[in-house]
């Protein structure tokens, strides 16, 4: 079986998270998507605790989509990878990235374990994914994938987050209703918005 691999923070789930996972498994490029929470290796602010994110993210488990929070206390993600081998031993593995991972990639710890596996990176404007794929001499085994209007970040969610109104542009509405209804990234309840 053919398994992708998300790997992030999820502060919140957002629209373009959705949309990427979405578009993943309807062109077929694996037959399930692993989302894998983690708690803090990036030392991001505004974490809300992992149980929240978990708990937002299971909106969207599906048979095709499995989130994985087991693995959310791993630092880094080739230990994830190396326990998912384990337990999948028969799988091939497919690792989602956004581009603007790419450019850095080769800081990532073990980054050189991590280009043996099958990439997909999703393109962003002004990167040019295929120079440093080069650089990297990964030159095969990758997907580059162009999904429409994903410019969406966590972080303008969470600037947002007392604009009902603009947070439907970006959230499920399950994932607000969640937001509000536990009162995280310190939002405003008495707005009507």
């Amino acid at each position: 079986m053919r398994l992708g691999l998300y790997v992030g923070s999820f502060n919140p789930i957002h629209n373009g998270h959705v949309k990427i996972v979405d578009s993943i498994i309807k062109n077929k490029y694996v037959d399930k998507v692993f989302i894998i929470p983690t708690k803090n290796y990036w030392h991001k602010n505004s974490l809300v605790s992992i149980e929240h994110r978990v708990n937002m993210l299971k909106f969207f488990e599906t048979d095709n989509i499995i989130i994985h929070s087991e693995y959310s206390d791993l630092e880094y993600t080739y230990q994830i990878i190396e326990k998912l081998k384990e337990k999948y031993k028969n799988d091939s593995f497919y690792l989602i990235i956004g581009a603007d991972n790419i450019i850095n990639f080769d800081k990532w710890m073990k980054y050189e374990e991590l280009l043996k596996l099958n990439l997909i990176i999703i393109n962003r404007d002004g990167i040019d994914i295929k120079y440093y794929l080069n650089k990297l001499k990964k030159l095969d085994k990758f997907i580059i994938m162009d999904i429409k209007n994903i410019d969406i970040s966590s972080t303008k969610i969470r600037k947002n987050i007392n604009n009902k109104r603009v947070l439907k542009n970006y959230l499920n509405h399950n994932v607000i209703d969640y937001i509000y209804r536990n009162k995280l990234y310190d939002c405003d309840f008495i707005s009507n918005a």
